[in-house]
């Protein structure tokens, strides 16, 4: 048999129906089901329902083998555009009554409706926030210990996510400031920038490319910035091992999301169109990745990866070339 034959038949594995736990769970590419039943997804991260065969497992899955604009992608400098933190107008209420946070089988989600952001003058309404273990992104060809998705939509069914980074830290093993932790980000920004936001062919809002004027002497390999212990996080992750389950709910204890608006909006953007980075992988997803990252305990990364295992689409193509999977097939 030869290699082609072989590769054909990993990526033409069965047809299944579309009933998917996606990144996009409830917006309108996938709605949240009725009466809170959740549906087992119908793909996975390993094996013959892992991401080199999504596109087989649905007609609909089309892009995650020929789309051109996939994500996630490695965040380097020519790969996206930068922008500040604050220019996304982030507003999200605290949720003083808690949240809904549940097991979707292919992640965990924390339903957290009320918030808005900006892209140019288009507001996005937030629908959920998620996590990916280890981060899909990677920071300049470093992988992070998780990433957080929140997930926004407009009125034309339009999709925005911020990504942000989450590392680990051990509060008794350090010996640093306990605000604070330091570890690599060589694509932190220095210097002064502005970007300002314009209508391409499609009508989707993109910054424009940012000019940097350089105020130090720092090289990309050596620019640091500071992992911020996360409140919301340890209140959120630290309660997964209750919902260990596919299905399985809970009512978090109060979530105070200003820590976390006040944060980003400090911050920065580096901005990109990419896609959803599960099935049905489709494009013309804005991507703001931030960053500002967060922390947490070592003890509550664990419950986390005890929960959540394995989630993370590998790096596709920078935006524009052509996707990997296509590649490996011509390649045959």
């Amino acid at each position: 048999m030869t290699h082609s034959t072989l590769l054909f038949g990993l990526l033409a594995a069965a047809f299944l129906p579309s009933s998917l736990a996606s990144c996009a769970y409830g917006t309108s590419l996938h709605p949240r089901a009725e009466e809170g039943k959740i549906a087992p997804p119908k793909f996975g991260y390993i094996g013959s329902k892992g991401p080199v065969n999504w596109h087989a497992l649905d007609a609909a899955n089309g892009a995650c083998a020929n789309g051109t604009r996939q994500s996630p992608i490695n965040m380097v400098s020519e790969s996206f555009t930068m922008i500040p933190g604050s220019e996304l107008n982030i507003k999200i209420p605290d949720y003083k009554e808690g949240a809904e946070f549940e097991n979707l089988g292919t992640t965990v989600e924390v339903i957290s409706e009320g918030g808005t952001i900006s892209v140019g003058d288009v507001e996005y309404s937030l629908k959920q926030f998620h996590f990916h273990l280890p981060s899909e992104h990677l920071n300049n060809g470093t992988s992070m210990a998780m990433e957080m998705h929140m997930v926004w939509q407009n009125e034309a069914k339009q999709i925005a996510v911020i990504g942000v980074y989450i590392e680990t830290i051990d509060p008794e093993a350090t010996s640093e400031n306990p605000a604070t932790r330091t570890v690599s980000a060589s694509t932190k920004p220095t210097g002064k920038f502005h970007a300002k936001h314009h209508n391409n062919d499609r009508g989707e809002h993109i910054p424009r490319r940012v000019k940097y004027l350089s105020s130090s002497n720092e090289t990309p390999a050596t620019s640091r910035t500071k992992a911020t212990p996360s409140k919301l996080l340890e209140t959120v992750l630290g309660s997964v091992n209750k919902i260990p389950k596919l299905g399985d709910t809970l009512k978090t204890s109060p979530l105070i999301m200003s820590e976390l608006v006040n944060l980003l909006s400090a911050g920065s953007f580096q901005s990109y169109h990419g896609s959803l980075t599960t099935p049905p992988c489709s494009e013309g997803v804005s991507w703001f990745v931030s960053t500002q990252i967060l922390s947490i305990k070592t003890s509550t990364f664990f419950k986390a990866r005890n929960v959540i295992g394995f989630n993370s689409r590998f790096p596709q193509n920078s935006p524009g070339e052509p996707n990997v999977i296509q590649l490996a097939l011509e390649a045959c």
